[in-house]
């Protein structure tokens, strides 16, 4: 089982948007029959039978063993991840994006993009992932987010200068700075 399924087919997307059926997939976290899975939810073997064959299909799911059951073969079934990440791609672009603009939402929903593909591409099969995530909070004035933008492209511009040689892993570094949570609501709690 992987860590993370990238969906970047429409089919795989639908296979997964139905309540039933992720419910079904949650249930696959291990290695289960039809007939455990039925009982858990309280459905028919055959009922759950069909929504597992579908995520089969879309490689959603796999059968990983199988066995005898008073003369009849049962099919051993586990999900194919433990969380599953949908392409931004299956939508696509709606309407044109302004420039890019550094400032810009639409700047981090790229940025965000790139990364999703880049994780997803990565050998998850590996022991060893050498990989590292850093989030704070950080509060800057309207009229002081220029500035703060400019030194924080100076500071990475800096690591990227000093630890930039040619010999050891490569790394992708992303920084992103976004509003947490609704401005409206920030601002109401500011005032008491």
């Amino acid at each position: 089982m992987r860590d993370i399924v990238y969906l970047d087919q429409i089919e795989q997307a639908e296979a997964l948007l139905k309540p039933q059926r992720i419910e079904v997939l949650r249930q696959l976290a291990e290695p289960r029959s039809c007939t455990e899975v039925a009982a858990e939810l309280g459905q028919t073997p055959q009922r759950v039978y069909y929504h597992v064959k579908r995520l089969v299909e879309a490689r959603l799911a796999g059968q990983v063993a199988e066995r005898r059951v008073r003369g009849i073969h049962e099919g051993i079934y586990q999900a194919a991840g433990r969380s599953y990440w949908l392409s931004p791609g299956l939508v696509g672009r709606i309407g044109l994006r302004q420039t890019r603009d550094l400032l810009g939402l639409g700047h981090i929903v790229d940025l965000m993009e790139e990364v999703q593909a880049d994780v997803a591409a990565l050998d998850l099969t590996r022991p060893e992932l050498p990989s590292v995530g850093v989030s704070g909070d950080i509060r800057v004035r309207p009229e002081d987010r220029p500035a703060f933008l400019a030194e924080l492209q100076h500071t990475l511009q800096d690591l990227f200068s000093r630890y930039g040689g040619a010999e050891g892993d490569a790394f992708r570094m992303a920084v992103v700075c976004y509003p947490k949570g609704d401005p409206d609501d920030r601002s109401a709690q500011d005032r008491t």
